[in-house]
């Protein structure tokens, strides 16, 4: 299987950060996913009332550039501390799913 993504490093330090901070009781897998959500909510939020040209351009605009940064971090903490919990192999997981959206979408 080809390592698409290796999670296993973020995994420990994330793992580290809540075991220093007694947060592990705070970590349940309800509780991650609706911080995930929050979080998505959070980057739809900078590309609200932009239009199509203008969402482009988010990730460089010197107003949006950092928070643009902060909130994909904040999604991609979140998604990997809940797939580690939920002890889901997510590079696994992504590989079965580009598998399956290929046979479903087939190539042009």
């Amino acid at each position: 299987m080809t390592t698409l993504l290796d999670t296993r490093v973020l995994e420990t330090v994330l793992q580290e950060f809540a075991d220093a901070r007694n947060w592990q009781q705070f970590h349940s897998p309800k509780n991650l996913a609706m911080a995930l959500t929050g979080e998505v909510g959070e980057l739809v939020e900078i590309f609200q009332w932009r239009s199509e040209e203008e969402s482009w351009q988010v990730a460089q605009a010197p107003e949006t550039a950092e928070h643009v940064r902060q909130e994909l971090a904040d999604v991609a903490l979140y998604l990997v501390r809940l797939a580690s919990v939920l002890k889901v192999d997510l590079n696994a997981a992504i590989q079965d799913k580009l598998v399956m959206n290929a046979k479903k979408y087939p190539a042009l």
